[in-house]
């Protein structure tokens, strides 16, 4: 083979470069799926949302059973043996009771029962916040790190084909060896760095699986369709709106508010507890020392003369503060949450939006372009590898800016609350 029909054969195999698509799991099925497909397999088989659920039902129990009333007591007594009295088995005696609860005990734990009710399921739309945001992550995560993959799965292909017309064409003594090393080390580099990538998509692909309780087995290849090319979404929304929504919607925040709410209740359910409760009975005694068929009533309760439930209402007075300021420290967090995170996404949306849309698709015809002037011998090994190198860092920096802008909008939607952004 000359020289000339070695680069054609060269620049035929590089110019495949782009065709090449990254290796799945052809052990196991693929599951291609859209984000709003994602997010209903998400609801219906997520297994820690299913667990959390159930507290709300054992909450919802436990409103039955502060409504129920005390049962009554029943005793009977039958005699067995007294001196003198021929027959002590015909004396019975029968005494029944029923607990009273005063000051409104009752009504006071049912109101706290109710008020743990909201507080399980504030908690299980908060878990349900905190898990949508993790599976949209994932979700964009994979799609973006599978774009760069196929960057890198490209050029590795592009230049494992190379390095065996390179090698082929040294054994002839038409190239030099340092051309063959050069470009096996670059090859090298390149397999190492995909391999680490691979390693971060299949983490995330696994976190991403148990979200939506799908086989091991699964390649998940997310379909995105989600444009934010030159689109003003952010700076569209006012911030005191973000942070408005926030403050409405935050369930954490909510759960917070009803924790001021049953500690306030409690200290007056311990204050009530303080006023001893009524025992009304009625007893029959068949054969009674006052005379037969003997029936009286009477009336029972403690005589609160040392414990007045003084701990317990203490507890519940520093319980409120501590609430108080949990409750603090929470909007306190909200606040931040939101500043912080709409400056983020609001520079990353002046970022993206100040690039070219047209860069990307420029500079793959360019490294086309540089193929032909490298068969040309216009340019040498290293400058022609050095734009193979650039071509792949600027376009996994643009999956980067993609992926961090999405990303962003996915952050306000979770400290917000609200879906604002990427609905599916």
């Amino acid at each position: 083979m000359n020289k000339n029909a070695f680069w054609i054969l060269f620049l035929l195999l590089s110019l495949g470069f782009g065709k090449t698509s990254m290796a799945q799991n052809a052990a196991g099925d693929t599951l291609r799926v859209t984000l709003k497909q994602t997010e209903d397999l998400f609801l219906k088989n997520n297994l820690a949302l299913i667990s959390q659920k159930y507290n709300i039902d054992i909450a919802s129990a436990q409103v039955i059973t502060a409504r129920l009333f005390t049962n009554p007591d029943f005793s009977l007594a039958n005699g067995i043996h007294a001196t003198g009295v021929p027959n002590p088995l015909s004396e019975q005696s029968v005494s029944v009771s029923q607990l009273f609860f005063t000051a409104g005990k009752r009504n006071k734990n049912i109101q706290l029962a109710k008020i743990s009710v909201d507080q399980a399921k504030y908690q299980f739309f908060d878990l349900l916040r905190t898990l949508k945001f993790t599976l949209h992550s994932d979700f964009y995560a994979v799609y973006y790190q599978s774009q760069s993959a196929k960057v890198y799965n490209e050029e590795i292909s592009s230049l494992a084909k190379t390095l065996a017309v390179f090698k082929d064409q040294f054994q002839k003594g038409n190239i030099a060896e340092k051309e063959v090393l050069r470009i096996q080390s670059q090859l090298y580099s390149l397999q190492a760095e995909y391999n680490s990538l691979l390693s971060g998509i299949d983490t995330v692909q696994s976190e991403l699986k148990i979200l939506i309780k799908a086989s091991p087995r699964t390649y998940i290849d997310p379909l995105e369709n989600f444009d934010v090319t030159n689109k003003q979404l952010v700076s569209s929304i006012p911030y005191q709106q973000l942070l408005d929504s926030a403050y409405s919607n935050r369930y954490d925040l909510k759960y917070a508010k009803t924790s001021v709410d049953y500690n306030e209740l409690n200290m007056r359910l311990q204050k009530a507890t303080a006023i001893p409760d009524v025992s009304l009975s009625i007893n029959y005694d068949k054969l009674g020392s006052y005379g037969n068929n003997f029936i009286s009533a009477g009336i029972a309760f403690s005589l609160p003369f040392f414990n007045r439930n003084q701990g317990a209402i203490q507890q519940a007075r520093i319980a409120i503060d501590q609430s108080k300021v949990q409750l603090q420290s929470q909007q306190n967090q909200v606040e931040s949450d939101v500043a912080t995170n709409y400056k983020t996404a609001l520079r990353l949306e002046n970022l993206y939006n100040s690039f070219d849309p047209k860069f990307k698709d420029d500079f793959t015809h360019l490294i086309q372009e540089v193929n032909l002037n490298y068969q040309k011998r216009n340019l040498g090994m290293l400058e022609f590898l050095d734009f193979y190198d650039s071509y792949k860092t600027n376009t996994l920096q643009l999956n980067n800016l993609q992926f961090n802008r999405v990303i962003s909008l996915e952050q306000l939607n979770y400290v917000t609350g609200t879906t604002f952004f990427n609905k599916p």
